[in-house]
């Protein structure tokens, strides 16, 4: 019997290793539980039987009006996913309007599900994204003009500024149906329970009286 070429078990187990994996969770957390009487759906929602269906599962009509821009930051982020649009779900897409004040921010922030592209409809936008450590945190930045599209893979700390002197529109695709939301300053400074002032002023270098600042903030959430 001849031996199996150590070449070509190498070639197997690499091939079952790019062809196993796990699917992309679609939720922050999922505790494992025995009970099933416990236990709640994971990846998405409970599916309508396709006989009832409609095609007003199929229509979302949140985009018609601009949003409320009348905040700290000056920005509305009006979420399409499937929490909004039913009709997205299994679908792995979802979509996102975003609108300015002058000046206005969409401030830093992630997606930790999902890439997005975006396409400015109106006014100018500074937008950016910063890549991970491995890549020395390089910022890749540019100013947008109607009817350009940028963007921003997924995971990475991204935003967008209006830098104009009037309102601005854009419109986002999201490669996820919940693509999910962290902004940078939210998660660290207003954490609940807070973060530990030990921890923050080591990251961050500064004293204890800044971060009791930062964190008696109100951190406004523009989605």
């Amino acid at each position: 019997m001849k031996s199996f070429p150590v070449s070509l078990l190498i070639l197997a187990l690499a091939t079952a290793t790019a062809f196993a994996y796990d699917p992309s969770p679609l939720q922050d957390i999922c505790v494992a539980i025995n009970d099933p009487k416990s236990a709640v759906f994971v990846n998405g929602e409970f599916c309508k039987d396709p006989k009832q269906a409609n095609a007003d599962d199929f229509t979302f009509m949140g985009f018609r009006n601009p949003g409320n821009t009348a905040n700290p930051l000056g920005s509305k982020v009006t979420p399409a996913t499937v929490n909004e649009f039913p009709g997205l779900n299994t679908l792995g897409i979802s979509a996102a309007r975003i609108d300015f004040a002058p000046g206005g921010l969409n401030p830093p922030h992630t997606h930790p599900r999902g890439t997005e592209v975006l396409v400015v409809i109106e006014g100018t936008l500074l937008v950016g994204f910063v890549t991970s450590n491995q890549l020395n945190n390089t910022l890749f930045t540019k100013v947008l003009y109607k009817g350009d599209v940028f963007v921003f893979p997924i995971g990475l700390i991204h935003f967008q500024l209006n830098t104009g002197k009037t309102p601005a529109l854009a419109f986002a695709g999201l490669s996820s149906q919940n693509p999910g939301v962290i902004t940078i300053a939210n998660s660290v400074f207003g954490a609940k329970p807070p973060i530990s002032a030990d921890v923050l002023t080591k990251a961050f270098q500064v004293d204890k009286k800044t971060i009791d600042y930062l964190q008696a903030q109100f951190w406004y959430d523009n989605n």
